[in-house]
Formats: structure tokens, C-alpha cells, sequence
């Protein structure tokens, strides 16, 4: 079995567990997938949904469409974070309603860089739609954390590096992931491999 079919393959058993995964930078191709699967796994039970997320960049365009369609769904969505999780995941993260991650997982809150094509006299009002952007996602980030825009958007710009403890702290997360921790089961059936 090749590696992308095998790949295809654990991701159609996940999402038979109302899994879906966020990994790889954050932009237009992932976050239409992820939103796609959330909303069909919103439309298909009243099941919560892990959403398992190792996002290391991203834009804030793109992180703000993905918290929305969360923000909407019908069911909770629970994140589970992994690796790497840059700004604009952490924005995603923030909305969920339950978020814990791995005891090794690095958060980076680091403005995300924009690259943008525009014509010399939409420059003006391209830099006011990024600074609107940069506002609502401080202030969705803000109040998930418990913290003022202006904390959040300071935080931003030194570029704030947390561990999971840290996160947890910070009001990102709820919980880390540790052995010790209570394990839930996942509604369906069991998840598992089988011999060929």
C-alpha cells in the first residue's frame, strides 16, 4: 500500500470517528477540507468532534473562516493539539469547546507574515482590512484566554512561546494529555487496525 493511499485510508477511519485532522500549514486547501468535514460530521450525528491539530503557520484570514464554522456548528467540537501550533491555529484552538494537548506540544504566538498581490492604490485599504482582521482575531483570542485585546495583540508582536503547562496558564487550553489523565471513549466503533 502506497503512502498516500494508506494515508487516505487512516484518515476515512478517523473521520468514521468523527476525527478530523488539522496539520500542515493553515491556509486556503486545509481549512476548506477541515470545514468541509466539520460540517458534514455537524450534519451527520449530535456526537462531539475531535478536531486534532498541528498547525505550525498559517494566515489570519484563513484561521478566522475556520473559527467560524466552528463557532456555528451544531455540535462541540474538541480540540486535541499536537506538535506545533502557531497563531492563527491558536485562534482555532481558542474556539473550541474543550482544548487539551500533548505534554510536548510548543505553542508560538508570533503575528502570522501576509503576502498579499494588490494593486499600488489598494494598498490603503488593504493594510485597514489586515488591521481589522488582526482586531477581531485578538479579540476572539482574548476573550477564550480570559485577556484584553491589547495583551493578546502585545503578545503577538514579541512573538510568545509557550509549552503545554504554559498554555494551560495562559488560557489557551484547558488540560494537558498525560497518562494519568481520565480517558474518554469515542462514540462508534472501536478504532483499531487489521491484518490484511
Amino acid at each position: 500500500m502506497e503512502q498516500t493511499e494508506w494515508t487516505q485510508t487512516l484518515e476515512e477511519r478517523l473521520f468514521e470517528q468523527r476525527v478530523v485532522l488539522l496539520h500542515g500549514p493553515l491556509d486556503d486547501l486545509s481549512v476548506a477540507r477541515t470545514s468541509a468535514e466539520l460540517m458534514t460530521l455537524d450534519a451527520q450525528g449530535d456526537e462531539p468532534v475531535s478536531l486534532r491539530v498541528d498547525c505550525s503557520e498559517g494566515s489570519l484570514a484563513v484561521a478566522l473562516t475556520l473559527m467560524d464554522v466552528i463557532e456555528l456548528m451544531g455540535v462541540a467540537v474538541r480540540a486535541l493539539c499536537l506538535g506545533q501550533v502557531g497563531a492563527a491555529a491558536s485562534g482555532v484552538v481558542a474556539v473550541c469547546q474543550h482544548r487539551a494537548a500533548m505534554p510536548s506540544t510548543r505553542f508560538v504566538l508570533r503575528e502570522p507574515s501576509t503576502q498579499v498581490d494588490v494593486h499600488a492604490r489598494d494598498v490603503a485599504r488593504w493594510v485597514d482590512l489586515r488591521a481589522d482582521e488582526l482586531r477581531r482575531f485578538c479579540t476572539r483570542l482574548g476573550s477564550a484566554t480570559g485577556r484584553t485585546i491589547e495583551t493578546v495583540q502585545g503578545d503577538l508582536e514579541r512573538g510568545l512561546l509557550m509549552g503545554a503547562e504554559e498554555a494551560v496558564a495562559y488560557g489557551l487550553l484547558d488540560e494537558v494529555c498525560t497518562p494519568e489523565a481520565e480517558i474518554r471513549h469515542l462514540p462508534g466503533p472501536p478504532f483499531g487496525f487489521r491484518p490484511r
